[in-house]
């Protein structure tokens, strides 16, 4: 069972009728490989959320981590997930082939500029379904860092290893945590053709993203 894992500020009914993922998942109700969790109300920060997930003593044998501000757009979703993490331990839709100390995000390198010669993958963003699509490198890469948007992997995988999300990230910088952390454990990350609109393109430059770039390089100085 592939367990769609996500989280909104949103009431339940808010969450039907405004978020993005909503609609995806009404989409692919009838494919009874997938179930969606969703919390609403949600007060808690991400990694709490997900790790909640990892640890449910329940069937779930893959996890897919996944914003609510995104459109799920692949109706072949189940089977690029299965195959995905045929060669990958975990696999996202963008991301950077290599690290840097200092980076500020996974597609950025210290100097703030695209690390685009080491990028992969690909992801759309736009207001609606159907976005414009941005290329970042080959689609199919092995990767050092994933954009946290969306991730997927088996929760086994990630209970042997011991990795899990750190709780003092609770939205920005959970996803280089988490890569470097399950890097770390010796697993492989790569990026998978799944198509998908991002709505949102981040908050960089605010108070809460400089607090979490701060204990990111707090904890990972190198």
């Amino acid at each position: 069972m592939i367990e769609i894992v996500s989280a909104t500020r949103l009431s339940e009914p808010g969450f039907r009728e405004q978020a993005p993922l909503a609609a995806c998942l009404a989409r692919v109700a009838k494919d009874r490989r997938i179930t969606p969790v969703v919390t609403c109300e949600n007060a808690r920060g991400l990694s709490e959320v997900y790790n909640a997930r990892i640890d449910a003593e329940d069937p779930a044998e893959i996890l897919v981590f996944v914003h609510d501000d995104v459109w799920l757009e692949d109706f072949y979703f189940a089977d690029r997930i299965l195959e995905g993490l045929k060669q990958f331990d975990v696999i996202g839709v963008a991301g950077n082939s290599r690290r840097l100390p200092r980076q500020s995000s996974w597609a950025h390198g210290p100097d703030g500029r695209l690390d685009l010669p080491y990028l992969r993958g690909a992801i759309a963003h736009g207001t609606s379904p159907l976005g414009k699509v941005g290329f970042f490198g080959p689609i199919v890469g092995e990767c050092e860092l994933l954009d946290g948007v969306f991730l997927a992997a088996r929760k086994q995988t990630l209970r042997t290893a011991g990795v899990r999300f750190d709780p003092r990230f609770s939205f920005h910088f959970y996803d280089l945590d988490f890569c470097r952390a399950a890097r770390r454990a010796g697993l492989r990350l790569g990026t998978w053709p799944i198509a998908m609109t991002h709505r949102s393109s981040g908050a960089p430059g605010t108070d809460a993203w400089n607090m979490g770039l701060a204990a990111y390089r707090a904890k990972w100085p190198d």
